[in-house]
């Protein structure tokens, strides 16, 4: 059943919501054109965020699926850092997916370099480019990740920029190129990423599907081009390349950003991506960003 009355909610299965589409669209857009210059909400205490710093975040949670934040600066291999983080998500009812090998005991995961054997080898860990991907992209299609935050403890020295877009923009420019490419992008089985040995299974299932609690539109994606199969048919690869496309070029809705000490997003996991930093950093970089995952979209999206 379409829900016209969610502008979060499906509607391209339905001809009778065509207006509703153009209603949505243009909130869509102007939300996000806002965005790009509304700059960080100020957090005074990251652990207890007050009552109107919450409905600033939830608001552009609502609007654009991700809010950018500014928190007082704590040392980044403090224990006390992760428990502020644990509280920040609770203040918006978030539940921790994180069952990540290197989130440790509070489900946070420190992404940094190293030369750890459990995670030496993968991208995150490095000081390589990270390419547009939304997080979990990997889980089974019942675990799948709906919100995440991500907070800079150390940045690099130099790189280490993030992009940032609202999935719903995604939807929007392929929707509007051909709205058949929705069709093939919501099959369940549009986007296979293959078993990693014994630490995680085949993973199937769409690039776009609705929220399980809320209905909400949610994106699952990665630009990865190894270890990955597309559904083979003419439509989704061309859906697919589009997509790439759109997210290169970049799309003018990108919100394009170096994290400093204390500032963070949080999101519906919406797409976003980082370049390499530290090139010329000859001994371990010393970037720290903390990332926390949630099987449950920002409370009030």
């Amino acid at each position: 059943m379409v829900n016209t009355h969610n502008h979060n909610g499906f509607f391209w299965n339905d001809p009778k919501t065509y207006n509703f589409y153009q209603d949505w669209r243009a909130a869509r857009l102007n939300a996000t054109e806002s965005a790009k210059s509304d700059g960080f909400v100020e957090i005074s205490d990251l652990s207890n965020p007050t009552d109107s710093e919450k409905s600033e975040l939830i608001r552009r949670c609502r609007e654009t699926n991700l809010a950018l934040y500014q928190a007082p600066q704590k040392d980044s291999m403090r224990d006390d850092l992760r428990h502020d983080l644990r509280a920040f998500a609770g203040a918006f009812d978030l539940r921790i997916a994180e069952q990540h090998r290197s989130a440790g005991d509070q489900g946070i995961v420190a992404l940094t370099e190293t030369n750890a054997p459990s995670q030496a080898g993968y991208i995150p860990y490095s000081k390589r480019k990270m390419g547009w991907h939304t997080d979990g992209y990997y889980n089974a299609p019942d675990e799948q990740i709906s919100a995440m935050v991500l907070h800079c403890a150390k940045p690099a020295e130099a790189g280490g920029e993030n992009r940032v877009l609202d999935p719903a923009i995604a939807f929007i420019r392929l929707y509007d190129e051909n709205p058949d490419y929705i069709q093939a992008l919501t099959h369940p089985a549009a986007m296979v990423i293959p078993a990693d040995g014994d630490q995680r299974p085949q993973s199937v299932g769409p690039v776009f599907y609705g929220d399980p609690e809320t209905g909400a539109l949610q994106m699952r994606y990665t630009a990865r081009t190894r270890s990955i199969a597309w559904r083979d048919d003419a439509l989704t690869r061309e859906a697919v390349a589009f997509l790439r496309q759109t997210l290169e070029a970049p799309d003018p809705m990108t919100i394009s950003l170096r994290f400093k000490a204390g500032q963070g997003v949080l999101t519906n996991n919406a797409l976003h991506d980082r370049t390499g930093f530290d090139p010329n950093v000859l001994t371990k970089s010393m970037r720290v960003m903390y990332r926390v995952r949630f099987t449950n979209r920002v409370k009030g999206t």
